[in-house]
């Protein structure tokens, strides 16, 4: 049995269907990234596999316990790191620490310990006695991870935590996420739109648009739903607009467009040949000063699968 496992959930919101029979499972130490575009569903269907909301129809099984028949029993094996900051701005860390630590049934001596370590793993035991209103945005958040992660939870739901945050808080809460993953076997779910980020951090995704699942698996899995498609990214000085056009039109090209004085070409192996494309680069008399074969990334798989870019 999968640590959890979601079966045809649907959710309206009065004719507004806003799930569309989303299912998948997720083992026990998995990091699995939810992907999708604001407005996709994401953090709805975290709402509801936490009990905060009600499904219209459909199932949810954590560590073998219904979120529906049993939902004390699932709210015990997660901690959640909400969207928006849930801290008390106006006392010191420590304090906040100490109030949701009882939130969860700590005291005594077991909360100190567990304040002092969730402060060390997240970096602020030197700022314990700080104010959180004097604390930048990415100390924030990782206080606001410290809060959810005291009880020891099985399962961790961080949604959206970079969000407006400096990039060294942002590396901070990378390697934070490896860590107890690695070290404590704790199951992550990472929920963002910033596709390089779960591509560097997690094992399996669920991409999602519009409520409805897009695709789901390995990161090698997905880009291979896209079909054996390579890109090439061309640097080229003094060609026209004109040549777009041309490109597109050679065998086994799928797409063609420029980006960041780019040209970048998805060609389908099986038809693509490498000697068209330096044939019309030589008679279209431009500079060649760079051909470089990559794989595409998830926000170009995104594209490809969907029509349009993951945050538009």
């Amino acid at each position: 049995m999968s640590l959890i496992e979601v079966k045809n959930v649907v959710k309206r919101f009065d004719d507004k269907l806003i799930l569309d029979s989303i299912s998948f499972n997720i083992e026990k130490g998995e990091v699995y990234g939810f992907i999708g575009p604001n407005g996709a569903g994401k953090t709805t269907l975290i709402n509801i596999m936490i009990g905060l909301l009600k499904a219209n129809s459909g199932e949810i099984f954590v560590g073998g316990h219904s979120i529906k028949e049993e939902p004390l029993k699932v709210k015990g094996q997660i901690g959640l790191v909400p969207q928006e900051l849930a801290l008390m701005e106006t006392v010191t860390a420590y304090d906040n620490l100490e109030f949701f630590g009882a939130l969860y049934g700590l005291n005594g001596k077991l909360l100190k310990e567990r304040i002092e370590e969730a402060l060390e793993v997240i970096g602020l035991k030197d700022k314990r006695k700080e104010k959180v209103k004097k604390f930048s945005g990415g100390m924030k958040r990782r206080l606001n991870i410290a809060a959810a992660i005291m009880h020891r939870p099985k399962i961790l739901i961080l949604d959206e935590p970079t969000v407006g945050i400096d990039p060294q808080s942002r590396n901070n809460i990378f390697e934070f996420t490896r860590k107890i993953n690695r070290e404590n076997d704790t199951t992550i779910i990472y929920i963002s739109h910033y596709m390089e980020e779960v591509e560097h951090l997690c094992n399996k995704l669920f991409i999602m648009d519009l409520g409805r699942e897009i695709a789901s698996g390995s990161i090698q899995e997905i880009k291979a739903l896209i079909g054996e498609k390579d890109k090439i990214k061309l640097n080229l000085g003094g060609y026209k607009g004109e040549l777009l056009l041309k490109l597109k039109e050679l065998p086994g090209v799928k797409q063609c467009g420029e980006e960041n004085g780019l040209i970048n070409i998805f060609v389908d192996k099986k038809d693509f040949t490498l000697n068209y494309l330096l044939n019309l680069l030589q008679k279209s008399n431009v500079e060649i000063k760079g051909i470089n074969f990559e794989e595409p990334t998830l926000e170009e798989v995104f594209l490809s699968l969907t029509g349009k870019k993951l945050r538009d």
